[in-house]
């Protein structure tokens, strides 16, 4: 069994508990995922099985899209409504305009810091197992991008006003701290309170699959929910091959342009990754593009699918 899914993941459970969940139901133990969700967050969790999970790095370096809303003049020790209050602040005279006014400082490349809460290892332990044992750390700043950001929704009717916030990110982004972050700015800190992954690279909200309907299906013998291996890779140029190539590929060989039936008008930038195909269609392999020797570039397999 090889492939991916798109899986709807729920509330309540962390993206381990899902790919736990999978292992059984599939009868697959190499399985894993591609990006973690909060426990608490909902929404799009891309799971790689069998040799799908080699293509976990396109995945995770994919851009990623969330629907948060955050509540104004309450800060947490978690920077969700999970955690201890640290400071509650009166925020009735935030104004949509100032909101708005502030979104400019945190669009682009931005520093975040890791929050106690995240994955991130010090010293060997992951920041969220110190964080349960009460420790609280030093953590680097990390560069990411903030592609784009919107006001959904104000509401500043209640004693603590709330937004809701559409986010278009980079990997390593948390929007959790990018929401306490705008409301350090704004001086009258925020909290995440709600948290929706709407899209990870070519993965969409709206065709995700619920853990019940791919137990549904799977039980009927209907594997529709897994995705083909190349879809997650559907924008890279592609090559098909001669038939006398196949094992080339196969067997970790050079290709080169004598090897290549069609597609090679696609070869174009130096290190470039390309998709390999037979000429049948069946998707073989990742390479990446290297200039020089005969043909004056060669194809140099790095990820094997098929064989």
């Amino acid at each position: 069994m090889k492939g991916l899914i798109n899986v709807l993941k729920p509330p309540g459970m962390t993206s381990h508990d899902v790919v736990n969940y999978l292992r059984s139901l599939l009868g697959e133990k190499k399985i894993g995922h591609m990006g973690t969700l909060d426990p608490g967050g909902v929404g799009v969790l891309p799971v790689g099985i069998g040799k799908g999970t080699k293509l976990s790095e396109f995945m995770l370096s994919a851009v990623k899209s969330y629907r948060v809303e955050a509540i104004f003049g309450i800060r947490t020790s978690t920077q969700d409504l999970f955690g201890d209050y640290e400071f509650v602040n009166n925020a009735e005279k935030l104004t949509k305009s100032r909101l708005l006014n502030s979104f400019k400082k945190f669009t682009g490349e931005i520093y975040q810091i890791p929050p106690m809460t995240s994955a991130v290892r010090y010293r060997g332990k992951k920041l969220y197992e110190l964080a349960r044992e009460g420790k609280r750390v030093e953590r680097k700043k990390r560069l990411v991008k903030i592609y784009d950001l919107k006001l959904i929704k104000w509401n500043e009717d209640e004693e603590y006003p709330k937004a809701l916030l559409d986010v278009k990110c980079s990997k390593g982004t948390y929007i959790r701290t990018l929401v306490a972050d705008i409301g350090d700015d704004l001086q009258t800190g925020a909290c995440m309170s709600f948290l929706l992954r709407t899209q990870v690279g070519n993965f969409l909200l709206e065709d995700s699959w619920t853990l019940e309907e791919i137990k549904s299906l799977w039980n009927s013998g209907d594997n529709k929910f897994i995705e083909p291996l190349d879809s997650v890779v559907a924008h890279l140029p592609k090559v098909y091959l001669k038939e006398r190539a196949y094992r080339k590929v196969i067997n970790g060989l050079c290709l080169f342009p004598c090897d290549v039936e069609n597609g090679a008008e696609n070869i174009k930038n130096t290190s470039d990754w390309i998709r390999i195909y037979d000429s049948n269609g069946t998707f073989l392999a990742l390479g990446v593009i290297k200039r020089g020797g005969p043909g004056d570039w060669c194809i140099h397999g790095k990820k094997v699918f098929s064989g």
